[in-house]
């Protein structure tokens, strides 16, 4: 690593401890490591007097990477660089960084103080602007954008809808606006959550990236604190390469353990393997591995949980806004409130000491959240780091309580029959497939975070009706010998 780069890395240490606004502004500032391999990714061929945007340049650890590889590489001798940072602090430096290149290319610097969702769009609109004339657009974007959800009230969200974007997080929001500036065949690199891949709130995002970018890299740090341990980061991070206009080609897939980069491997793969042919969804699969994926090695499993006749909901009952129907112990007039902590294999534990309240009082406001007691499959909607499995499912089998109706919590996916209970093999049979080894790496493949959304399982695939009874039966029969190996072993049979 350069001098140079070392100092900028040195600064962002020294930097760090002084943001006062960090979890207000969703900062993380780049590692040098991460930032030098983030700028290896663009197309050399296309470096030449680079139109470079860093929008929310922090202390210029992107964009000195980026001008460095110019430099080292002597790809060009001269760089315009726009780069956004609305913070003071982070500022300062910045300039002082942007000033280490000053005397080895000429360099035309923009440093725009303003709120980039409100430079951006206003850019955007404005049909006096150079940016709105599409004779100037970057050729280059750099990006370690801001994490924050954006509230569906706010002043972002009314401007961001003024330009045509819908989303809910600063990172997917940056990153739009980028797509929006590139000229055509400009070139994106961006470290962000994986949490855009899958769900629902992020399939408008996905769409506009499918539609105006080809994905041409995708690398993924197998280790979830590893991009930003300096941080304790724990939110799953990719680094993309995005190419505005291009013909989607193949992916290169690469991972590595950490931001060291020394366990660095590579495979190429063909889009249909990373976004699936007919999924309305739109979400981005990231395999990591030439071998075959569960659902070539088992083409039978090919059906929605709408085909197999069930639908799947969140549950419907939301501790915090029904507070005066909570109760910690069941007492008369009141039904089961589960939670995920309430299910261990096929076993319920209720009523449990615990900190949430263990029954819900039933009036006329609290019936319509209710379902009748039967057969369900249940899914934490979110699993600690700590457990093995992203996907964690339980059984709600009616002879455990003696009660006509329950109530699930929020935390909870619930499988259902229009709000019925289904059959009991068909709720033991997916009770065993989710919670299969084989289905927890297919999941992972599209999800990198600890959320289970009811629309990843109806975009996820399943095993025939009658395969998915023929497992419930063998569960039902089995239950008090039944471990992971045993299920693994027994759904390779069957499938």
């Amino acid at each position: 690593m350069t001098q140079i780069l070392e100092s900028v890395d040195k600064e962002r240490l020294a930097v760090n401890p002084l943001l006062k606004n960090k979890s207000e502004l969703g900062q993380f500032l780049t590692p040098s490591s991460v930032a030098k391999f983030m700028a290896s990714l663009f197309d050399k061929k296309l470096m030449s007097d680079p139109k470079i945007l860093d929008a929310g340049a922090g202390i210029g650890s992107l964009t000195s990477a980026f001008l460095e590889r110019i430099v080292s590489e002597n790809l060009s001798d001269r760089a315009s660089v726009t780069v956004v940072e609305i913070d003071e602090v982070l500022r300062s430096r910045l300039i002082r960084t942007l000033g280490l290149f000053e005397n080895k290319l000429k360099l035309d610097k923009q440093i725009i103080t303003e709120d980039f969702i409100e430079w951006a769009t206003n850019a955007l609109l404005d049909e006096n602007s150079l940016l709105a004339s599409s004779k100037i657009r970057f050729s280059h974007a750099i990006l370690n954008p801001p994490y924050k959800k954006i509230a569906s009230s706010s002043r972002h969200r009314k401007l961001l809808r003024g330009v045509g974007i819908e989303t809910v997080n600063l990172y997917s929001a940056f990153v739009a606006l980028t797509i929006e500036l590139m000229e055509e065949h400009g070139q994106i690199v961006a470290i962000i959550p994986r949490s855009f891949c899958n769900g629902p709130y992020f399939r408008p995002f996905r769409q506009l990236l499918l539609e105006k970018t080809a994905i041409k890299h995708v690398h993924l740090f197998d280790s979830r604190d590893k991009a930003f341990k300096d941080d304790e980061v724990l939110q799953e991070n990719v680094i993309m390469l995005l190419e505005r206009g291009a013909s989607q080609t193949e992916v290169k897939v690469t991972t590595s353990r950490d931001d060291s980069f020394a366990d660095y491997e590579e495979n190429c793969y063909p889009f249909e393997k990373i976004v699936q042919p007919n999924d309305s969804e739109l979400f981005i699969h990231i395999p990591t591995s030439n071998d075959l994926s569960f659902i070539e090695r088992f083409p039978s499993v090919h059906y929605s949980l709408k085909e197999i006749g069930v639908e799947v909901s969140t549950g419907p009952v939301v501790d915090f806004r029904v507070k005066g129907h909570l109760r910690n112990m069941p007492e008369e007039g009141t039904v089961p409130l589960f939670y995920p902590n309430h299910f261990v294999g096929t076993s319920i534990e209720w009523p449990k000491v615990m900190k949430k309240p263990n029954a819900v009082f039933v009036d006329d406001t609290m019936k319509k959240w209710l379902y009748p007691n039967g057969y369900y499959t249940v899914v934490k909607r979110f699993s600690s780091k700590e457990e093995k499995r992203r996907i964690v499912a339980g059984v709600l089998t009616p002879e455990s309580i003696n009660y006509s109706e329950v109530g699930f919590e929020n935390g909870l996916n619930v499988i259902h029959y229009k709000k019925q209970g289904i059959p009991a093999e068909l709720a033991f049979g997916l009770y065993a497939y989710l919670n299969s080894t084989e289905v927890d790496r297919y999941f992972r493949v599209f999800n990198g975070h600890t959320q289970v959304n009811a629309t990843d399982l109806r975009t996820m695939k399943y095993p025939s009706r009658e395969k998915l009874e023929k497992f419930g039966r063998w569960v039902m029969a089995n239950s008090d010998k039944i471990g992971q190996e045993e299920i693994d072993q027994k759904l390779e049979e069957i499938l």
